[in-house]
C-alpha cells in the first residue's frame, strides 16, 4: 500500500496547518517507530507546499517543530500526554492500534494505519454466515481496517439485492467515531456510554446508541443486543477482548482478515470472565487496596480515582494511590502490603492478567462489585471506567450489619472498625501523632508474634511486623553500627587482589 496513504500524510499535514500548530509531536508504537524518519519527512515536504502560499504573503517562515515520541508512559493506545506535555507540544499525532479514549489537555489526530485484507473473500464469509443465521447481524471491526468498510459496506449491498426476493439479509456495520479528539473538560460529556438514547430530527428518541472501541452505532428501539450476531474483522487483540467481555450474551464469530477465515469459537476469552469473578471474591477478603494509576491522559480518571477512594474507605478498607507508570510484576512487588490493586486505565489496558503478579489486579468495576455490600454479578461486564462515573453512590452500611461470609475463607468475616480507618484520614500533625501511636502500640503487643500478610489493616501494621526496618540506630547512641567496607574495583580483578599481585 502507498506510504503516503497508509500514513494520512495529507490529512494530517492539513489538520497541523489549518489549526496552525506549531510543535507537533508524532507518536508511535513499537512496530512503527522503523518508519518514523519517513514519516517526518514527508510531512515536512506537505506542510511546506501548504505553506508556501501563505509565507509569501504574510511573510512567516517559522518552521513547524514535529517531535517523535517512543516508549509511552502508559499503554501505546492512548494518547501519551504527559510525553508531549514535557516538550510543551501543542497537539498530537497518534499512530497505530488506539483505543480512542478522550484526552484531557492536548487535541489528537489518529492515524490507524490501513491493514491489508481480501475484500472479495471477507464479503463472501460475511453474506455466508448471515444467510446461515436468522439473526440479524451487526459488523464491528479493528480501526486499521476502517478503510475497507466503506467498500465492503456496498458491497454487502449489492450481494443482497442480488438474492431473490424471499431471502433478505439484514447487515449493520458501525461508523468510526471522529479521527479527532478534542479534550474535554467533562469526562462524562465526551461520549455517551454504551446504551444511551439518541434522538431523531423531530427530537423523538430513534433508539439505542452503542459505543466501544472507537465504533458507534444504533440499535432501534425495542431491540436488544442480544438479538444481533456480532462479525467482528479483525485480530484476536485487546479491542476484540473488550468487545467480547462487553457484549458476553451475544453470539460472536471473527474473521481473521491475515488467515482469512472464520474463528467461531470465542470460549477462550469468555474463560477469562469465570477467573474474573474469583478475583473479585478474592478482592472482597483484602484489607490494604492499591489504586494504580494507569493514565494521565485518558479524561475522568481523576473522578473515577476519587470514587475508588470513597468506595474503599466505606467498605472499611485502607486505600493507597500509587503512580509508576506501564505496569510490571516487579513493579508491582515492592508494594507486599497492598492484598489487592485496581487498575484505573483505559477499557483496552485494564484488564491485566495477574497470574504473574504477587497480588491480583482488578479493574474499576470488579471493585464496584467487590467492595460493594449486597451488589450481585449479574453477568454484565463494564471494561470502559467513564461508564461507572455516573454510577449511584455507594451507602455507608451500618456497623451492627451481620458479618459477610467469603466463599474463600469458608467462613463469616468482619470488616475492620470504619472509626477507626477514618481516623488516619485526619490532615495535619494530628494524623502523623495518631498512626506513630498506633504503630508503636502494635510494635509492642506483637514484638515476638510476626505480623501475617492479610491480617494487617494499614501499611504502617503491616511494615512493623517484617523482620528488617532498615538501619537501626540504638537510643544511646547518634551513631548507627559499625560497619565493613566491601571490596571495590572490577570483579576480574577486585584492588586488594591487585595489591596481593604486586607484592
Amino acid at each position: 500500500m502507498d506510504f503516503e496513504s497508509n500514513y494520512e500524510i495529507a490529512s494530517t499535514a492539513d489538520f497541523i496547518h489549518t489549526r496552525k500548530f506549531s510543535r507537533v509531536a508524532l507518536q508511535f508504537p513499537d512496530n512503527l517507530l522503523k518508519d518514523s524518519t519517513k514519516v517526518v519527512h514527508a510531512l515536512r515536504t506537505k506542510l511546506g507546499s501548504l505553506r508556501s502560499s501563505d509565507d509569501e504573503q504574510s511573510g512567516d517562515n517559522k518552521d513547524i517543530g514535529l517531535f517523535v515520541m517512543a516508549d509511552t508512559t502508559y499503554g501505546s493506545c492512548c494518547v501519551d500526554e504527559v510525553g508531549a506535555s514535557r516538550i510543551s507540544a501543542d497537539c498530537v499525532i497518534h499512530y497505530g492500534h488506539t483505543c480512542l479514549s478522550p484526552t484531557s489537555t492536548l487535541p489528537a489526530f489518529l492515524v490507524f494505519g490501513k491493514a491489508s485484507i481480501s475484500e472479495s473473500n471477507c464479503i463472501m464469509n460475511l453474506s455466508k454466515h448471515a444467510l446461515t443465521n436468522r439473526k440479524p447481524v451487526l459488523v464491528l471491526y479493528g480501526l486499521e481496517y476502517a478503510h475497507a468498510i466503506p467498500h465492503i459496506r456496498e458491497a454487502v449491498k449489492e450481494t443482497s439485492s442480488s438474492y431473490s426476493s424471499g431471502t433478505k439479509l439484514e447487515i449493520n456495520f458501525a461508523d468510526v467515531i471522529s479521527l479527532v479528539i478534542n479534550p474535554c473538560e467533562d469526562p462524562v460529556s465526551v461520549d455517551e456510554p454504551a446504551g444511551g438514547c439518541t434522538a431523531d430530527e423531530t427530537g423523538k428518541l430513534a433508539g439505542t446508541r452503542y459505543a466501544i472501541g472507537g465504533l458507534t452505532w444504533n440499535i432501534p428501539e425495542g431491540h436488544k443486543m442480544e438479538d444481533y450476531l456480532l462479525f467482528w474483522i479483525g485480530s484476536d487483540n485487546s479491542a476484540f477482548a473488550n468487545v467480547v467481555w462487553t457484549f458476553n450474551s451475544c453470539e460472536i464469530v471473527r474473521y481473521d482478515a491475515t488467515e482469512e477465515h472464520l474463528v467461531t469459537d470465542v470460549s477462550q476469552q469468555l474463560r477469562i470472565l469465570k477467573r474474573r469473578y474469583y478475583l473479585v471474591e478474592r478482592a472482597k477478603d483484602a484489607n490494604i487496596i492499591g489504586i494504580v494509576v494507569g493514565t494521565l491522559g485518558v479524561a475522568g480518571y481523576l473522578h473515577m480515582i476519587h470514587q475508588m477512594k470513597e468506595l474503599i474507605t466505606k467498605a472499611g478498607k485502607k486505600a493507597y494511590t500509587l503512580v509508576m507508570g506501564r505496569l510490571n510484576p516487579a513493579k508491582l512487588a515492592n508494594f507486599p502490603e497492598c492484598d489487592v490493586f485496581i487498575n484505573v486505565s483505559c477499557a483496552q489496558t485494564a484488564l491485566l492478567d495477574s497470574k504473574e503478579f504477587l497480588a491480583p489486579v482488578i479493574t474499576p468495576f470488579e471493585a464496584m462489585l467487590a467492595f460493594s455490600r449486597g451488589s450481585q454479578w449479574t453477568g454484565a461486564y463494564v471494561m470502559e471506567f467513564r461508564d461507572l462515573i455516573n454510577s449511584p453512590p455507594v451507602e455507608e452500611k451500618d456497623q451492627a450489619e451481620e458479618a459477610r461470609f467469603s466463599f474463600l475463607k469458608g467462613g463469616y468475616m468482619e470488616d475492620f472498625d470504619h472509626q477507626a480507618n477514618g481516623e488516619e484520614e485526619n490532615e495535619g500533625a494530628l494524623a502523623l501523632v495518631n498512626a506513630t501511636e498506633k504503630a508503636l502500640q502494635l510494635r509492642d503487643s506483637n514484638h515476638n508474634n510476626p505480623l501475617v500478610k492479610g491480617m494487617a489493616k494499614s501499611g504502617a501494621e503491616f511494615f512493623i511486623g517484617r523482620s528488617y526496618h532498615g538501619l537501626e540506630v540504638h537510643g544511646n547512641s547518634s551513631l548507627p553500627e559499625p560497619y565493613v567496607i566491601g571490596r571495590s574495583g572490577k570483579a576480574s580483578g577486585y584492588s586488594d587482589e591487585k595489591c596481593k599481585q604486586e607484592s
